[in-house]
């Protein structure tokens, strides 16, 4: 999880929301692939940390053989640390590339995947099998982060709200 704090607050330096993640594979807990959001900077609302981190584990050539293999059950054996909860897009494609476990920092109230808003991870009527999902790990370090971006001005809405009054609450 500290991997994936390093990766939101490197999002935060380039004025992306700051949501970063790290993928663990297997019982060696090798970090496989690492992503933080890039909406920003690629003009694509797709790019959220959890693709960017899925499409650098499918850029290495020995894990997208696993991957393409069903017989491997490749995704079961990877787990996800992402500093917020899954958002409903990204809760849907873990689920959908069978995702072995998931552990995010703060809850997502508006968008949440994985219990806050959704309960996608473990929804009995979707296809594909369910996976593993629990919050509050680095909960207050996720929140900080969050709050920073938002107390500061989005110079990438289409009209920055003036922010100058506002105050960074430091307590979780």
């Amino acid at each position: 999880m500290r991997i994936a704090l390093e990766l939101a607050e490197e999002a935060h330096s380039v004025g992306e929301v700051p949501v970063g993640c790290a993928f663990v594979y297997g019982p060696s807990k090798e970090v496989i692939g690492t992503g933080r959001n890039r909406t920003n900077e690629s003009l694509n609302g797709t790019r959220h940390a959890e693709f960017e981190g899925i499409d650098m584990i499918l850029g290495q050539e020995r894990f997208r053989i696993l991957a393409e293999d069903p017989a491997t059950h490749f995704w079961k054996d990877v787990t996800l640390y992402v500093t917020i909860e899954p958002c409903v897009m990204c809760a849907s494609a873990l689920r959908q590339i069978g995702i072995g476990n998931v552990y995010f920092g703060a809850g997502n109230d508006r968008f949440g995947g994985n219990g806050s808003v959704f309960h996608i991870h473990k929804d009995e009527n979707l296809p594909h099998t369910g996976y593993p999902s629990t919050g509050g790990y680095f909960r207050g370090e996720a929140i900080i982060i969050l709050r920073k971006f938002y107390v500061g001005e989005n110079t990438h809405a289409p009209e920055p709200k003036k922010k100058k009054n506002r105050v960074l609450k430091e307590e979780v």
